[in-house]
């Protein structure tokens, strides 16, 4: 897209940005989700809402996706992502007007949302080929890799939130067929009797197919289940089993990889073990590997991005591209986990084993969104230089030691 084009078509919707982004996007819980689709499903009231949510949203992180590093604004693949999200604003202030008793209005509003849905499908991928762009033209300095670091975890975040909307209202109403046959029992994308080990199983299997293909082999599974609250039930919670799948997939693959790489050509392999663990306030998934782990000071960094062990995979901007090589499977696991007030954590014992600990909220009505706000806040962490850290950094033993002062 031309500069000038650009810049011409966002004039009026720079405006509306700055309308927008005054507002605070509404967090809602898991029993709303629930609740509205199974109680009041109503398309209308549906519309009523996204059309005032969604424009807050997007209209949030687009504010901040303003004060990145000009040279990072200015690569083709951010570009690309900026004029996708405008174009997505100005197709939901469209409907701003119109009245929502119109049923043609409303259908409409659904063709709108599954376009919207579907031309943001490769907005992760989009925008790590951006990061790397940037990064192999000008480098990086450590402020601007904190701020680049911030802005993805908020941008992932908004992006997981303004997904959740827009399959919700897809999954509820953009079908003749209101049920889905495959999942009957799910109400949108939710599930109110989420099986956590028939999704763990689901992702193991496939992460094991991955595993043989390339190892020729795979570690077992080992699976221990604990309900506190129905010791002789299965444990289910409510919960995205989509979301589910996605952390516990990608927790399998780094511990199958870890356990091929570390045991080498050894006959057998030590089996990944994992303890599912249901109380009053959380659900736990522990998934733990005998990969070798990894050094203390390497934990924070598999939580940066485009940090990958693997090869990074070269990619055209107008086409999809799997996120293997650009280092994003483990921070955007960690964002689904915190989405709704959970949390990913790592502890590794190196030259043994690591332990990938899941938290996820027991109580539908703790489940609340976790969703970034742009305010003076937000704006002084990508103002404000960053002073030095006022702990002693280590450095190699000076080669005179009479250079000492003595005191």
């Amino acid at each position: 897209m031309r500069l000038i084009s650009f810049l011409m078509k966002t004039s009026f919707l720079g405006k509306q940005v700055n309308v927008y982004s005054r507002f605070s996007p509404s967090p809602l819980s898991m029993k709303q989700f629930l609740d509205f689709g199974s109680e009041n499903a109503c398309e209308r009231t549906s519309f009523v809402f996204l059309r005032q949510e969604l424009p807050v949203r997007l209209a949030n992180i687009m504010k901040e996706i303003n004060l990145l590093p000009d040279n990072l604004l200015k690569t083709p693949s951010v570009q690309l992502v900026q004029s996708w999200y405008l174009q997505s604003l100005k197709e939901i202030l469209d409907f701003k007007d119109q009245s929502a008793e119109n049923e043609k209005v409303i259908h409409d509003f659904t063709d709108a949302v599954i376009k919207i849905r579907n031309r943001h499908n490769d907005v992760i991928p989009t925008m790590a080929q951006g990061v790397v762009e940037y990064k192999e033209c000008y480098g990086t300095d450590q402020v601007s890799s904190q701020n680049v670091q911030y802005f993805l975890n908020r941008f992932y975040m908004s992006r997981i939130s303004i997904r959740m909307l827009l399959n919700q209202h897809t999954l509820l109403f953009g079908g003749k067929v209101k049920v889905n046959p495959a999942h009957p029992k799910q109400i949108g994308s939710i599930d109110p009797s989420c099986n956590v080990v028939k999704v763990i199983k689901d992702a193991y299997e496939n992460a094991s197919r991955l595993c043989d293909l390339y190892y020729m082999n795979s570690p077992e599974l080992k699976i221990e289940e604990f309900n506190a609250k129905e010791r002789e039930k299965p444990t289910t919670v409510v919960y995205v089993p989509s979301h589910l799948y996605h952390m516990v997939f990608e927790l399998f693959k780094n511990a199958m990889r870890a356990t091929m790489e570390f045991s080498g050509d050894a006959l057998t392999h030590p089996a990944i073990k994992v303890s599912v663990a249901l109380g009053n306030e959380d659900l736990t998934v522990k998934i733990s590997d005998r990969g070798g782990g990894v050094p203390l000071r390497k934990i924070d960094r598999l939580f940066t991005y485009t940090y990958s062990t693997a090869p990074r995979p070269c990619m055209e901007t107008s086409r999809a591209t799997p996120l293997a090589g650009f280092g994003y499977g483990l921070p955007i696991s960690r964002l689904y986990a915190r989405y709704f007030q959970g949390d990913l954590q790592l502890y590794s014992m190196e030259g043994y084993g690591t332990d990938a600990i899941m938290y996820i909220k027991a109580l539908s009505t703790e489940s609340i969104e976790r969703l970034p706000v742009y305010n003076k806040s937000a704006w002084r962490h990508y103002k404000t230089s960053h002073e030095a850290d006022d702990w002693c950094v280590p450095s190699k033993e000076p080669k005179d030691m009479t250079t000492f002062r003595s005191f």
